[in-house]
C-alpha cells in the first residue's frame, strides 16, 4: 500500500497576497484557484518538480497563519536554489551546515545529503527550509 502525500494545507491571512507570493516570488506553479462560495476559496500551488502541492485559501484550515513551520523542499543544488529565490525577491536566508552541533556559513564542504540548509518564509511567517539531497552523490 502506497501513502502518497500529495496536498499541505497552510494557514494564511490574505489569499491573494499568498498566491502572489508562491506563484510570482517563489515560482510555484498554480493548479486551482477557485472560488467555492462565499465563505470558501481555495488555490492551490506545487513546487517545480513536486508530487505534493501547496493549498491555502478561505474556509481551508483553522490553524492560525504563519503557524506552519519547516516544510522541507529538498533541492539538488542549494546554493543555485538559493540563489534563484533570492533573484526572485524571496528573503532566503544564507545557505549554511552543522559542524559539531553548530552551524556554519556555507554549504557542507563535501556538499553531502542532507547537510546544507537555507530558509525563506511567506508573508505570513510559514516557515519553508531548503535541504539539498542530490542522491548522486555518497
Amino acid at each position: 500500500m502506497d501513502y502518497l502525500l500529495e496536498l499541505v494545507l497552510l494557514p494564511v491571512t490574505d489569499v491573494d497576497r499568498a498566491k502572489d507570493f508562491y506563484v510570482r516570488q517563489a515560482g510555484f506553479d498554480l493548479n486551482v484557484d477557485t472560488q467555492i462560495n462565499d465563505e470558501m476559496r481555495i488555490v492551490q500551488v506545487t513546487p517545480p518538480g513536486s508530487a505534493c502541492s501547496v493549498g491555502f485559501g478561505t474556509g481551508v484550515t483553522s490553524g492560525p497563519p504563519g503557524s506552519v513551520q519547516g516544510l522541507h523542499l529538498v533541492v539538488s543544488d542549494i546554493v543555485a536554489a538559493q540563489d534563484e529565490l533570492a533573484g526572485r525577491g524571496v528573503g532566503v536566508s544564507a545557505v549554511r551546515h552543522l559542524e559539531s552541533g553548530q552551524w556554519v556559513a556555507g554549504p557542507h564542504p563535501q556538499r553531502g545529503n542532507y547537510e546544507s540548509f537555507a530558509e525563506f518564509a511567506d508573508p505570513d511567517g510559514n516557515v519553508w527550509v531548503l535541504q539539498e539531497v542530490n542522491r548522486t552523490r555518497a
